[in-house]
């Protein structure tokens, strides 16, 4: 449990619908009080209609608790029954055993406690939960329900609350009688971006936290847009992250770890086939180093092409070391620079990344007199770190699909030692394209030291 860890009193994210929890967003302040109306006008019927996952037990739970002082309650959620079945658990939660009543016995028992109750001065009110599971036959038996009144008003108010397939099934002809008596239908809507976050910092207050704002606004956006605003998914999504964050000893929820467990639970990901890491062959200091989706055939001829530029251009300088002037040298090595540049640029465009680096423009001639012939021919270094792997951000990128590209691994471990490898980066979650990303070269084992720019040294923590 992550409680102590956070400072809060209680889990903020559960999965009971306890109304305290309960955030009012715009449709939910308006279905509250549209039933609360409804219930207080004597209508005899009102429905709410909503998607799964959107609060309506927990709306509803909060709608009995403020009629609790001036009504008796029923709440019902066994729905795969038939129509006496339905009666004994109506008894059942009346305090009467129905254990061997028939059902004119059970009718009969229904009536004696509504006129009991109205007596009293008191509302009945029923409130049945997934009645989009209900046969024709038991909301028929339960429309016969509304027939218990007066000739003034009504003893059983009937809360019907169920999924969008409830509203098609009240459509059909056979259920026309019912479908009139039904004067309030409310509905809810999915939660918008702020709505979300303010969803989500309502709980967290509720649940006692008073720090430092847990999810970075980042964090929001991306929980907002994969639960589609749905409060049920928005609680899975936050308690997931909460338990990735106190495992890695952080204070806040960043983009990476919404991503991660995202993918941990997603139906999808679980169908698939474990990806196998792939480990790049050893690589000579002074070759290109080149990084490629190995899914894409297609990008190899990148690859080919801008080896094949490479070869070309030493081929030029090295010839026009023998057979031109120095003067007639430098302005060779400009040109090359330059078609260097337009190369990289292109084979950038269809997403080759690329540690190697153009000629740097010089005064080739100042260094042809003063270096000795014997030691021109030799080729320069890169100056390329061994055990780094710099990249270049496409469009559309997440640091979570270039790390699992290109290291094979997605954990705790890995996040942050690229946080150390880019410490000029304010904000890994938000990538552009064309941003250059160190990580270390997959062909250097996890748990072996890198060496960045800087001289430190990182290893496993």
């Amino acid at each position: 449990m992550f409680l102590d860890y956070y400072g809060m009193k209680e889990q903020p994210f559960g999965v009971t619908p306890d109304p305290r929890f309960l955030y009012l967003g715009r449709s939910h302040r308006e279905a509250l009080a549209s039933l609360f109306y409804g219930i207080e006008a004597d209508r005899g019927f009102v429905a709410l209609i909503a998607q799964p996952g959107l609060g309506k037990t927990t709306l509803t739970f909060q709608l009995l608790e403020k009629l609790q002082q001036a009504a008796r309650t029923v709440f019902l959620f066994q729905t795969q029954c038939n129509a006496k079945d339905l009666f004994q658990y109506l008894l059942n939660a009346l305090g009467v055993d129905a254990t061997g009543m028939d059902f004119v016995s059970m009718h009969n028992k229904i009536n004696e406690i509504l006129s009991r109750e109205m007596l009293a001065g008191r509302r009945f009110v029923l409130a049945i939960d997934e009645a989009q599971n209900l046969d024709t036959e038991v909301l028929e038996s339960i429309r016969l329900l509304s027939n218990f009144e007066t000739s003034r008003t009504k003893m059983l108010q009937i809360m019907l609350i169920g999924q969008p397939q409830l509203a098609r099934k009240l459509t059909s002809p056979s259920l026309e009688q019912l479908h009139q008596r039904i004067s309030i239908f409310a509905r809810l809507e999915p939660f918008g971006s702020e709505e979300t976050a303010r969803y989500i910092a309502h709980r967290l207050q509720v649940a006692g936290y008073e720090g430092a704002p847990l999810f970075s606004p980042g964090a929001l956006r991306l929980i907002a847009e994969q639960s589609r605003g749905i409060p049920r998914k928005i609680n899975g999504f936050c308690f997931g992250t909460l338990s990735l964050c106190c495992a890695m000893k952080r204070k806040q929820v960043d983009v990476m770890m919404v991503e991660e467990v995202i993918a941990d639970i997603d139906p999808d990901s679980l169908r698939r086939s474990p990806v196998t890491p792939q480990v790049a062959p050893l690589r000579v200091a002074t070759s290109p180093v080149l990084s490629s989706y190995h899914a894409k055939p297609q990008r190899h001829f990148g690859r080919w092409a801008l080896g094949t530029a490479a070869i070309a251009a030493c081929l030029a300088i090295g010839f026009g070391t023998l057979f031109y002037s120095p003067d007639r040298i430098d302005r060779l090595l400009q040109v090359s620079t330059e078609a260097w540049t337009s190369i990289r640029n292109a084979v950038g465009s269809i997403g080759i990344f690329t540690q190697v680096k153009p000629p740097v423009p010089s005064n080739f001639a100042v260094q042809a007199a003063e270096v000795p012939s014997a030691q021109s021919s030799q080729s320069p270094s890169l100056g390329t770190d061994a055990g780094i792997n710099t990249l270049i951000v496409q469009p559309g990128e997440t640091l979570r699909e270039i790390i699992l590209r290109d290291l094979g691994t997605y954990d705790a471990h890995t996040i942050d030692l690229v946080r150390k490898l880019n410490p000029d980066i304010g904000d890994l979650d938000q990538l552009e394209a064309g941003q250059a990303i160190r990580l270390p070269n997959v062909s250097v084992p996890a748990d072996s030291p890198i060496e960045s720019d800087s001289g430190n040294t990182f290893g496993k923590n």
